[in-house]
């Protein structure tokens, strides 16, 4: 089987690009080794709720979700996927898992397990969050501990009885703690460092003011070297309508909070004496952020009233060591983080630490490129509301260099070969050949700008 273009994963990066391609002409196949939006599905528990208000969960092209200012059930997400695919008529392989990307004849064979295709360029849209990643320190957990990642956590009745130990004070270890502790669990959080923002300032969600003061439009190199991929992600949740959460609303709830897992020794788990200093650390971030929003208003930038007071956080001392048997603790729950697992892709473009090198998502290996990474280019590359303007410019990157290749086989046809590419940037609503628009190199690969 061939096609011009193939892209791993009918998530929403995806689907975004499926529809810039289709709206362009160009064949290409989408591949999904489940169904549409599969890790909405199976790879997150039963009560969650996206993070962002639903006026940033739209796919460029898709409808308006009911409810502006609320939160989507991830349920309710995935059958929005399953619409978005329908509208845009995706060419979808559901069930469909790929077991291998290599070089092949005029591009790349890509081997699945129902089948295999040929490809001139392939696009790695399988998401940021693959595979769970524990610490270390995970190794030494007691057999007596039944382990469970985040991904694999479904709700508080399919957890074995007893307390629970949750490791991570990112969104997802915050919430899933809350949840356990309201379920009438005995719950240890292990925190972490995490990023701590209300849920609502001055009145408005706070989306609104990160896009006010123009934090959603930061590109990746507005950023020190490195910070993209250190950056943790704000610990905010979109239950009971978007309520407050920190780690001094968990402790209200009962939530015993302690630092940083530091091991286990003889049925102990043993834990820093830093809960205070991360709590502080999360409060000066925090600050940092809210300070940027009053400086904006006072100085006019937008509407709103004067500066707000979002009080610190204010929690005990934590233990350093909990007896896990006397406590009563027979489960962990491991919130923290995802890696990314390219074990399929046998292509010669991953950095030393396994991820994949790109600038804007256009990697070395000319015809192979990724999307929805992590500041991918912007801060909201990864998000819903933010992966269009990557898949804009990758589809124009993808139609440009085909034609640019079929243009080097005539010298004669520089002219037309022109014009296309003005027809190409003009579907997808670009200028072409204004400030900041890519540029073709003579080997036909473009010079990215994270300004356009």
């Amino acid at each position: 089987m061939r096609t011009d273009t193939i892209i791993v994963g009918a998530g929403q990066a995806g689907l975004s690009l499926s529809r810039y391609l289709t709206r362009m002409g160009r064949d290409h196949v989408v591949l999904e080794r489940g169904r549409i939006g599969e890790r909405w599905r199976s790879g997150r528990w039963e009560s969650l709720r996206l993070l962002t208000p639903n006026w940033l969960n739209r796919l460029d092209g898709g409808g308006d979700h009911a409810d502006r200012d609320g939160y989507l059930a991830t349920a309710g997400f995935a059958a929005y996927l399953e619409r978005y695919a329908r509208g845009t008529g995706a060419p979808v392989r559901s069930n469909v898992d790929v077991v291998a990307v290599e070089p092949g004849t005029g591009g790349f064979r890509v081997r699945t397990d129902a089948g295999q295709w040929q490809a001139k360029n392939v696009v790695v849209a399988s998401g940021f969050a693959d595979v769970p990643h524990r610490p270390t320190v995970a190794a030494a957990t007691p057999r007596s501990l039944h382990q469970i990642d985040a991904s694999r956590y479904r709700a508080p009745s399919a957890v074995p009885a007893g307390g629970v130990l949750v490791v991570g004070a990112g969104p997802s270890g915050q919430q899933i703690a809350a949840e356990l502790r309201r379920a009438g669990r005995r719950v240890v959080l292990a925190a972490g460092q995490h990023a701590r923002l209300p849920r609502r300032y001055l009145g408005k969600d706070i989306w609104h003011w990160l896009r006010e003061v123009g934090d959603l439009d930061r590109t990746v190199d507005e950023l020190p070297p490195g910070a993209a991929t250190r950056t943790p992600s704000f610990a905010l949740t979109g239950a009971n309508g978007g309520e407050e959460l920190d780690l001094a609303v968990l402790h209200s709830l009962g939530v015993v909070v302690a630092g940083h897992l530091a091991g286990f020794d003889r049925g102990r788990a043993l834990f820093a004496d830093d809960v205070r200093r991360i709590a502080a650390d999360a409060d000066h971030r925090m600050r940092d952020v809210l300070d940027r929003i009053d400086a904006h208003l006072e100085a006019g930038g937008g509407e709103g009233p004067a500066a707000g007071d979002v009080p610190a956080v204010r929690v005990p001392d934590g233990p350093t060591d909990v007896d896990l048997t006397r406590e009563g603790i027979s489960s962990i729950v491991w919130a923290t983080g995802y890696r990314r697992d390219y074990s399929w892709l046998h292509v010669p473009v991953l950095d030393a630490a396994g991820e994949i090198e790109h600038r804007r998502g256009i990697t070395p290996v000319r015809g192979l490129y990724a999307l929805g990474l992590k500041f991918q280019s912007r801060k909201t590359s990864h998000q819903v509301s933010g992966v269009a303007r990557d898949a804009r410019f990758l589809a124009a990157h993808i139609a440009g260099a085909t034609a640019f290749a079929r243009g080097e086989k005539d010298r004669r046809l520089p002219a037309l070969l022109d014009t296309a590419k003005k027809r190409i940037y003009g579907r997808l609503g670009f200028t072409y050949g204004s400030a900041g628009m890519p540029a073709t190199s003579p080997a036909g690969s473009f010079l990215p700008s994270v300004a356009t």
